[in-house]
């Protein structure tokens, strides 16, 4: 069990935010031969990714997690700020010092129990060929397969937590903030422990004991994952800590990652609503009303029912001016959800035979 000890100002300094690069290494985990039982939501999307690999430097992207899934540290970088983008962090990826980064893969290695690749432990002899060869090869991964059309997606629900994540601190305080991060999560007397965390196991099956972490003024980072099934924490000896947890709505990205599942989301609307509320709203806004169980822009919806933006617009603005949903403006993207009362007209609807 990991245990952050939280004072004052760690608490004020405590933020939420994603990485795209943290998302990029932890998405190689789709190469191995468990990753599609991992995430079966990311099947469809692993598998149109594979004719791209053909290129790719695949030698050195499959030694960038360790066997049990573990990523070297500078890696999966603290977001600066709540979203960066990708281009930035791979830019201070370049300039890190390079002993700091093969020290970082020889820990996590250790720490899995397992042996250096043979390319890595030839690549470490010379960490700044590794480095810029890194740089190279998790770029050309992202362009290729994940910025075309799956990070508008993930971006969607990524954002939708942080959307969350600011709700539930204002409604409810930081004892609301950190109450649904995960079952294994929990807060108490400024104190807050992630129980079997996995980045403390013992890889001998023998249970980990309680480690404490002072956050000493550092504050403490939140960051939603897609590639998480619970929560664990990442400790930095200089950096500021991190509790990484699975991205709320991770499950929707099963949706529109082949051309199968964009059909299939068309036609249903990607959650079932009942034919009283198709009476008594229509069919379409019926539709887009069941879609909002997690927070969703205009472009993520379309994308989702297979429609125009424009015509998706018509439909929330429809929906919002009745009072069933509420909007939530982040930078520049706005996220819709379900009002309460919009919660009550689909929960009601549930119990009405169609």
């Amino acid at each position: 069990m990991m245990a952050y000890l939280l004072g004052v100002k760690d608490l004020a300094a405590t933020r939420c935010g994603y990485s795209p690069l943290h998302e990029t290494v932890r998405s190689l985990r789709l190469r191995s031969p468990d990753g599609g039982h991992a995430f079966p939501e990311q099947r469809g999307w692993a598998a149109g990714w594979a004719r791209d690999h053909a290129g790719l430097d695949t030698d050195l992207l499959d030694t960038l997690l360790t066997p049990g899934g573990l990523a070297p540290e500078a890696l999966t970088p603290r977001p600066r700020g709540c979203r960066p983008c990708i281009q930035d962090e791979l830019s201070a990826l370049a300039v890190t010092p390079a002993d700091r980064l093969c020290a970082d893969f020889r820990a996590a290695y250790a720490r899995d129990g397992s042996p250096l690749p043979p390319l890595l432990a030839r690549l470490l002899d010379d960490p700044y060929a590794l480095r810029a060869r890194l740089v190279t090869a998790l770029g050309q991964y992202w362009t290729r397969c994940l910025e075309p059309a799956w990070w508008p997606r993930a971006r969607t629900v990524l954002e939708a937590d942080l959307a969350h994540r600011g709700r539930r601190l204002a409604e409810s305080g930081v004892a609301g903030l950190f109450a649904d991060l995960d079952p294994r999560v929990s807060w108490a007397d400024g104190t807050l422990r992630v129980h079997g965390d996995p980045s403390g196991a013992d890889p001998s099956g023998a249970p980990a004991p309680v480690r404490r972490e002072p956050i000493a003024g550092r504050g403490l980072v939140l960051m939603p994952t897609l590639f998480a099934d619970r929560a664990f924490g990442e400790t930095s000896p200089s950096g500021t800590p991190a509790i990484v947890y699975p991205a709320r709505g991770r499950g929707t990205m099963a949706e529109g990652s082949t051309a199968e599942g964009a059909t299939r989301a068309a036609a249903s609307g990607g959650s079932a609503v009942s034919g009283a509320l198709a009476e008594l709203i229509g069919a379409a806004r019926a539709r887009v009303l069941g879609l909002l169980d997690t927070p969703a822009t205009t472009t993520a919806l379309a994308y989702r029912l297979g429609v125009t933006p424009g015509a998706v617009s018509r439909h929330l603005g429809a929906l919002a001016a009745a009072g069933l949903l509420e909007r939530t403006r982040t930078g520049r993207a706005v996220h819709y959800r379900r009002s309460p009362l919009g919660e009550s007209l689909v929960g009601a609807s549930t119990l009405v035979p169609a």
